[in-house]
């Protein structure tokens, strides 16, 4: 090389670009990494706030008359958000925890915390943010789903130190969480909710959950326990007989929810909405056993058309009923 001809390294900048920008893009690169840990995805689970709303139709509200149901559509809406913020929060915690096994999962490994586009601290900061606004929002809207929120940070930061460890807990802290998310929708539009409905989601969430644990077996065969150590403590047939138990006992509860809610018709017309419960369990089976999924349920809901098909026809009988019913 010439003398005259300064030297420039492969790495250097463009006097043409300017530093601001660099940051400007370094900033958009760490904001989506970090919305991209919060897992939007699995936003989905927080619909479950909304479950009171739709059963309180005819009841606490009527379509015909917007202002009766426009600011409950609008506190339901705001503790989705807030839901979605502590989920964030929890699921950029979870990854910082289980960063080194997640390198050696075949999926998880392109995770940004894990494939090393997000740092630790930046991620931790973020999830502190997170909570912060998730609880400061909730004591805003309703003392109560404050305290919801609060429960739910605290059994699921428990849940990624220690419990998620411990066998048969890790999967009924799970299911907590989404019967946590069906009181705060309930609370924050003060309407009671039959007890069979909290039990009917809690045996749902376990169905996900036990299942969930299924597929990652098969999927990491000996692999398993390193990727999630406690996997280690369940088989196959353990689970299928978890899953067995935990299906019937679903479809009872939902049958007797369908029955004797005080809230529901009189004539039993919720009754109708079974055979969508029951297909949408027997789906779910058949994609986990014989199409090998469920091990992101998320990504179940929202690819398998026939599914999301069931569900939203299951929404809408629900609602034709209700509105029929107490119209």
């Amino acid at each position: 090389m010439a003398d005259s001809e300064p030297f420039v390294s492969d790495n250097a900048v463009p006097a043409s670009v300017p530093m601001a920008g660099l940051r400007g893009e370094g900033l958009l690169s760490t904001a989506l990494a970090v919305i991209a840990s919060m897992r939007p995805k699995q936003w989905t689970k927080n619909v479950l706030v909304f479950m009171a709303l739709i059963f309180s139709l005819g009841e606490t509200w009527h379509l015909s008359d917007p202002e009766s149901w426009l600011p409950l559509v609008g506190k339901a809406a705001a503790t989705f958000a807030l839901f979605c913020m502590v989920c964030g929060a929890d699921y950029l915690i979870n990854d910082v925890r289980d960063r080194e096994s997640d390198q050696l999962h075949p999926k998880k490994r392109t995770r940004p915390i894990a494939a090393g586009r997000l740092s630790v601290r930046t991620a931790l900061v973020a999830a502190v943010v997170l909570i912060a606004l998730g609880l400061t929002g909730g004591f805003a809207l309703e003392w109560r789903v404050g305290a919801v929120i609060g429960g739910y940070v605290a059994i699921m930061l428990a849940y990624s130190y220690y419990l998620k460890h411990v066998v048969l807990l890790d999967l009924m802290i799970i299911a907590a969480g989404f019967v946590l998310r069906a009181m705060a929708g309930a609370l924050v539009i003060d309407v009671p909710i039959s007890p069979w409905l909290y039990a009917v989601t809690a045996l749902g969430a376990l169905f996900l959950a036990i299942n969930k644990r299924r597929a990652e077996i098969v999927l990491l065969k000996e692999d398993a326990n390193e990727h999630r150590p406690i996997l280690e403590e369940y088989t196959t047939p353990l689970l299928d007989q978890m899953a067995s138990i935990v299906t019937a006992s679903t479809l009872v509860a939902y049958g007797l929810y369908t029955f004797t809610a005080p809230a529901l018709p009189t004539n039993h017309s919720m009754m109708l909405t079974i055979p969508f419960v029951l297909y949408g369990i027997f789906r779910y089976l058949y994609l986990v056993h014989a199409r090998g999924e469920g091990g992101s349920p998320e990504d179940v809901l929202l690819k398998d058309a026939p599914l999301m098909v069931d569900i939203l026809l299951w929404v809408a009988v629900s609602g034709i009923l209700l509105a029929v019913a107490r119209e």
